[in-house]
């Protein structure tokens, strides 16, 4: 198939740039009827970012591309949380483990899991864009889809015009600003975060997660603290307040972070749903399908949703029970 990516601004740059790739698929927020995509997504990360990097290494003559930074160092989850798999760790191996976390830190659970930066991932992907042969339209939105007859669709945004076999609305947290036809239930799910740069580099190995707050270290000595959940539509502005509270609940939990200069801070919205799971599947109207409503866990179900909806755009069965997230629940 020939394909076609419509991008409503510049490329990655929305709620895949402001996330914070934490590969976490039991526990948490995330709700039960996730868990087993979840599960297989996770587990197709390792060789997902492998064929990329083999599919998209620099040339010599190109520029220095973000690394995808996969790691998997585990996460410490502080708190009374328990999560299938996990072992639970006495203060001194906490210690052991992540010397700078404070000392009123008596407990906590060691889950495996992994972390991958998505800004070097949405990067690698563009690349493959390139290498595939997909076009790439970016800069105005999709803003209606027609029906012309049995067989093909009209794309409409504010200055052109597409026509396809079939159409796959994953427009995220603007999927439900698609007009035409098979309405989206998607809203905005704001999210702040920040990113600060410490004194001392390397100074957490693993993923922290508590109830209030999580820390996310990356491979270039970055850490990524986040994130609020704000139903604020599609404002995206930052509040220097909010950044200023996760800051203090962060150096609760690891008192080095007090020298650490920001970064950076951003807001980003998150696709979500009236019921919090998402939207996977073909529409009432045959060849529109719709890919949204991932809330926090896009970055880590997206190899699993790429495979689910290539297969079902090539009429093949999805290979995951996935009757949950049809969107014929909200009919």
């Amino acid at each position: 198939m020939s394909v076609l990516v419509i991008e409503r601004g510049e490329p990655g740059r929305e709620a895949s740039h402001a996330a914070a790739g934490m590969l976490a698929p039991r526990g948490g927020d995330l709700p039960k009827e996730l868990e087993s995509l979840a599960v297989a997504s996770a587990a197709m990360y390792p060789e997902f970012v492998r064929e990329l990097e083999d599919e998209t290494v620099a040339r010599p003559h190109e520029p220095h591309q973000p690394a995808i930074d996969l790691r998997s160092d585990g996460t410490l989850l502080i708190g009374n949380e328990q999560v299938e798999g996990g072992r639970t760790l006495s203060q001194s191996e906490v210690a052991k483990l992540e010397p700078q976390l404070a000392s009123t830190v008596s407990s906590a659970t060691f889950i495996e899991e992994s972390s991958v930066d998505p800004r070097g991932l949405m990067s690698a992907l563009l690349r493959s864009l390139k290498h595939r042969g997909v076009d790439l339209a970016h800069g105005n939105p999709a803003a209606k889809v027609e029906r012309t007859d049995i067989e093909s669709f009209e794309v409409h945004t504010a200055r052109s015009k597409y026509v396809g076999g079939a159409v796959v609305n994953c427009c995220g947290a603007w999927a439900g600003e698609v007009g035409g036809i098979a309405p989206v239930p998607a809203r905005a799910r704001k999210g702040q975060m920040f990113s600060v740069i410490p004194h001392a580099p390397s100074l957490l190995q693993h993923v922290i997660r508590s109830e209030e707050v999580y820390l996310v270290p990356r491979s270039d000595g970055r850490i990524l603290i986040g994130a609020t959940v704000e139903d604020a539509g599609f404002d995206k502005r930052v509040d220097p307040d909010t950044i200023k509270h996760m800051q203090s609940l962060a150096t609760k939990l690891v008192p080095a972070l007090a020298k650490a200069k920001i970064h950076e801070s951003w807001a980003g919205l998150r696709p979500g749903t009236p019921d919090d799971l998402p939207i996977l599947g073909e529409s009432s109207v045959p060849g529109y399908f719709i890919a949204t409503g991932h809330f926090r866990n896009g970055i880590l179900l997206a190899p699993v949703t790429a495979e689910i909806m290539a297969r079902l755009v090539r009429r093949e069965a999805a290979g995951y029970s996935i009757e949950t997230f049809s969107s014929s629940r909200f009919a």
